[in-house]
């Protein structure tokens, strides 16, 4: 009994249906997310590649770029300083945190302007408005949907740490 409910259901009585209707132009009759699910072709696998644009090899613990479904999704990039703590800077880290964001957004087949959302990490919200005054440089258009948080530390010495989701915009 169960397994014929499931079989019987209206949408797929409708999606049936459509190619009859159509046939006959009645088509209009039917509810258009019946007709749309029949007819639509999404790309539903998920690429995963490295920084270099490549298919990742599956060894990577973390991956640089994931593509699904017309979205990029950008793994959490920060700017790994090296140098004595004294000489960070948020505004040089910001540069070179978004200059990589850009390079792997680009590499994903977009670009900036078509971020819509930036998940920015901040090692003190003191530093919140220098970085926003080197993030404003990178989307003079306006910027894209953003959670900023402060977080206790961030890994190699960065001070700022985004990761970012944009919409695919060539193949």
């Amino acid at each position: 009994m169960i397994m014929l409910s499931n079989t019987f259901t209206r949408r797929n009585f409708t999606t049936r249906l459509a190619p009859i209707f159509s046939a006959f132009g009645l088509a209009t009759l039917l509810p258009k997310a019946a007709i749309a699910k029949k007819t639509e072709h999404k790309d539903m696998s998920v690429r995963k590649l490295n920084d270099q644009g490549k298919p990742a090899d599956g060894t990577q613990f973390i991956t640089p770029i994931v593509i699904h479904n017309g979205l990029v999704y950008i793994a959490g990039v920060g700017a790994h300083d090296s140098g004595p703590a004294e000489s960070w800077d948020i505004g040089n880290h910001t540069t070179k945190v978004l200059d990589n964001i850009k390079k792997l957004v680009e590499t994903a087949g977009s670009d900036m302007d078509n971020v819509v959302q930036l998940g920015v990490f901040l090692a003190k919200i003191e530093q919140y408005d220098g970085m926003n005054k080197v993030f404003k440089t990178y989307f003079p258009h306006g910027g894209p949907a953003r959670t900023t948080v402060a977080v206790a530390a961030l890994p190699g010495n960065s001070l700022v740490e985004i990761n970012c989701i944009a919409v695919v915009t060539k193949k």
